[in-house]
């Protein structure tokens, strides 16, 4: 009897303190943020990742009236920046811009992480997608894919590419269109895009597979020549600019995104509620022009859509991180 009337009162508290936990967790996705929010970025100032933080973390600050405060730690292909959010608290305070080499390639570029992509992050919206641009600079007497193509087989392991750092999404790019290119090209690795795109800007590495986010200004400019783009279709931004599949590489595609992940520990409700706060950020007509001139998509979409999407884009990225022989340790 004495045993029935234990389980009895266990049930009871059990019944009493669910609706309280949930009430707490809802109370406090209402009242966030009710001070500062770090949003952590794991590349260098100027760069793709960062180009999008800034945007967002303006919008966010607005819209919460409270400062979005941006903590680029760069370093480790974003390993560094990740490690710091996957132990952060769970309470919606430390946001996380991840890509695909931080969340999808690094797992298998790098013999030891000290986090799991998929269990130590909630993800909270996909941000957008956009394409590698292949440029090079000026001085190359070359104007199409074809003719770098010829180039480098005519100077084999004479011609570098920059990235911004091993295993990001520049460096397996030039390592896909290596192999099917049948070209000798030399990986020149960066602590970030923005360093890396300076280089090539000054003439000192002679092309990249840069974001369009990055290098869409600097083609305008005149002071990279663009040669064709990663993806699968011609970019909106730049309709004339053909796709390296079309334009001597069949089969070549390589995309860029970027999404905002917090940590695991963190309450649906308020992951719920951030990710509505982003959502509207994304649909407001600024922004989605801001993307679109820098050649990038606005996807947006649920929790569990980007949580999905992770999924399937670490098989994807982890084979041609085998195939191709890329390692980052």
């Amino acid at each position: 009897m004495k045993k029935n009337n234990k389980n009895l009162h266990t049930l009871i508290s059990i019944t009493v303190a669910l609706p309280l936990a949930v009430g707490s967790a809802f109370a406090v996705a209402a009242d966030f943020p009710d001070k500062p929010v770090r949003f952590v970025v794991g590349f260098t100032p100027g760069g793709p990742s960062d180009i999008v933080a800034r945007l967002l973390g303006q919008k966010l600050a607005e819209a919460w009236s409270q400062q979005v405060v941006i903590d680029n730690r760069a370093g480790a292909g974003g390993n560094i920046a990740a490690e710091i959010v996957a132990k952060a608290p769970g309470d919606g305070y430390t946001l996380l811009l991840g890509n695909n080499s931080i969340l999808a390639t690094n797992a298998a570029l790098y013999s030891k992480l000290n986090f799991d992509p998929v269990k130590d992050f909630a993800p909270v919206i996909l941000v957008a997608s956009q394409p590698n641009i292949l440029v090079v600079h000026p001085s190359l007497p070359i104007k199409t894919v074809k003719d770098l193509i010829a180039l480098a087989k005519s100077k084999p392991g004479q011609l570098n590419y920059a990235s911004s750092g091993s295993g990001a999404a520049a460096h397996l790019s030039g390592e896909l269109f290596k192999a099917m290119a049948h070209v000798d090209l030399v990986h020149i690795p960066y602590k970030g895009a923005a360093p890396a795109l300076n280089d090539v800007l000054a003439g000192q590495d002679q092309l990249m597979f840069a974001t369009s986010l990055s290098v869409v200004p600097h083609i305008k400019s005149g002071r990279l020549r663009a040669l064709a783009v990663t993806t699968a279709k011609r970019m909106q931004a730049m309709p004339e600019l053909p796709t390296v599949a079309e334009a001597g590489v069949p089969g070549f595609e390589a995309t860029t995104w970027h999404g905002v992940v917090v940590s695991a520990a963190t309450p649906q409700a308020l992951v719920n509620r951030i990710n509505a706060d982003l959502a509207k950020v994304l649909q407001a007509p600024d922004v989605r022009e801001r993307f679109t001139v820098l050649g990038a998509e606005v996807i947006g979409g649920s929790p569990e859509d980007f949580s999905a999407y992770i999924k399937k884009e670490i098989p994807k990225w982890t084979k041609v991180v085998k195939d191709s022989g890329a390692r980052a340790d």
